[in-house]
């Protein structure tokens, strides 16, 4: 019989034959229909039993049926110690070596971030940063592929570093070209035949390869890894802003896409989406407001003042509003902030008579107000808001004339501690940005200093420092040096000593 017709006939016996008959009945099928001729006899019986013999002793020892019904995940191969250079190459390998890098972001905010990754994974490295094309080592091009007019762009600007690359004299480092992010992946093969100065490709999952990719091109090479990641979310990567004087960053808190809409080509250029874990959101967040507390520590041109809405002192309270904290992590946060920045000015919101505020929650804010001893506070008895949480969820239940008796005593203690943390600038020198003319008095003007409190003074004539010679009126926009002579709770009131400007200020403080 033919060997499909003998299996053919086994399938037929397997409908109503127990699974542990399959072997015996897959032989014995066989030798029945063999189409081998057969020899009669004592010997040709003593083979054919040792060839049994050997047959089921593989099958003891070989897989069993189970092996081919249940799924078993892969095993994961051990990673490679972290920073390891592959067999090919050395740990200097991967070195910068003080080479200057330039890079350049087209496209979206998640490029601008996807740069700062890039940066900070070459800046660990050993590799430098510079603005100027004309002194790079290295050009990388941070690319988008979202729409054909963005990577037009792309192969214009290719066209314009040729010749760049062409007259690099033979006396430094030949130059390398990366292209990086969406286009790197969705024309690898493009990007290395048509354009032959490119000299590596790294995808948006493949950044941590940079060190490797430079490392393969300054052997001659062209050097790509444009692969795409279902776990990568460079989440123990701290960005590194590119511009020090920004006034924003990014914090990217997830990479690709499932939506899969009909004209977009992300999901494939960027992979499918994956979030990245909480706790290095966080600590990434927390590191940026690290940043901007020092700068405020360190700029003189940056107010000292900082709001921090509290709302209420009762850790029960908060948890009902939902705010995310208790009253113990935002003491700390308190003392954490004015240790960083002597002499900053907090200012707070406080909600009076919130819903299920007990008369001992109501305390515990009356006494965060003395602990803290905010400069300036917005407070306000509770009303229900349609639409909201509370209005669907909670029970508006403190009478009206309890919430404003709360408010009356919230707004007491407030003004009690300000004017004690306001009259310690009593027979100091403050610089003080002149507004314009007070509001209560025609002859006097109001301005603010560093701790954004307000600061009133006469109108009159005064002295220009950078001119002593000079005898000036203060306008708005400029600054003014005062002596404070009152406080109250909200207003400090002094007499002008000069005008003067934010540098020269420090020098008659």
């Amino acid at each position: 019989m033919h060997s499909l017709q003998c299996i053919l006939q086994v399938q037929k016996s397997l409908r109503w034959t127990p699974l542990a008959s399959v072997p015996w009945l897959l032989l014995k099928h066989c030798r029945a229909h063999s189409s081998l001729p057969s020899t009669a006899g004592p010997s040709s019986e003593r083979k054919e039993d040792e060839v049994w013999k050997d047959f089921r002793s593989r099958l003891t020892t070989g897989p069993t049926f189970q092996h081919f019904l249940s799924v078993s995940a892969p095993q994961e191969k051990p990673s490679p110690e972290a920073g390891a250079p592959p067999p090919y190459l050395t740990v200097d390998d991967l070195l910068g070596r003080q080479r200057k890098v330039y890079l350049e972001t087209y496209g979206c905010q998640m490029n601008v971030s996807d740069t700062e990754i890039a940066w900070s994974i070459l800046q660990k490295s050993g590799y430098l940063r510079t603005s100027n094309l004309q002194e790079a080592d290295v050009i990388l091009l941070v690319t988008c592929s979202i729409r054909e007019k963005a990577e037009q762009t792309i192969w214009n600007r290719l066209h314009q570093l040729k010749a760049l690359k062409t007259r690099r004299p033979r006396s430094r480092v030949p130059l390398k070209i990366g292209i990086l992010g969406c286009m790197a992946e969705r024309l690898k093969e493009e990007i290395l035949n048509r354009e032959k100065m490119v000299d590596l490709l790294a995808g948006p999952d493949a950044y941590r390869d940079l060190p490797r990719l430079l490392a393969v091109a300054e052997s001659g090479q062209q050097a790509a890894n444009v692969l795409l990641s279902l776990e990568e979310t460079y989440a123990d990567v701290l960005p590194v802003q590119m511009n020090p004087s920004a006034t924003s960053a990014f914090v990217s808190v997830m990479r690709g896409c499932d939506n899969m809409c009909s004209y977009c080509i992300v999901p494939f250029t960027r992979g499918r989406e994956r979030s990245r874990p909480i706790t290095s959101i966080l600590e990434e967040v927390r590191k940026l407001s690290e940043q901007v507390l020092q700068l405020i520590h360190e700029r003189d041109n940056i107010c000292k003042q900082i709001h921090l809405p509290a709302q209420s002192g009762s850790s029960r309270v908060l948890d009902a509003m939902r705010r995310g904290y208790s009253r113990e992590a935002y003491v700390e946060l308190v003392h954490h902030i004015r240790e960083t920045i002597p002499g900053v000015s907090l200012s707070s919101d406080f909600i009076a008579g919130f819903c299920g505020e007990t008369e001992e929650d109501h305390l515990q804010t009356v006494s965060l107000l003395r602990e803290v001893q905010y400069n300036t506070g917005f407070l306000f008895a509770y009303s229900m808001r349609q639409k909201t949480r509370a209005y669907h969820r909670l029970k508006d239940d403190v009478p009206e004339e309890i919430k404003l008796r709360r408010l009356e005593e919230l707004i007491t203690v407030f003004r009690e501690e300000a004017s004690k943390v306001n009259k310690s600038y009593v027979g100091c020198n403050q610089l003080v940005l002149v507004e314009g003319v007070s509001k209560r008095s025609a002859t006097d003007l109001c301005g603010r200093n560093d701790g954004n409190l307000r600061v009133v003074f006469p109108d009159v004539d005064m002295e220009d420092a950078a001119d002593p010679r000079l005898t000036v009126r203060a306008q708005p926009g400029d600054y003014v040096l005062v002596k404070i002579t009152a406080a109250s709770s909200q207003t400090l009131r002094g007499h002008a000593l000069c005008r003067t400007t934010l540098k020269g200020s420090s020098a008659h403080c």
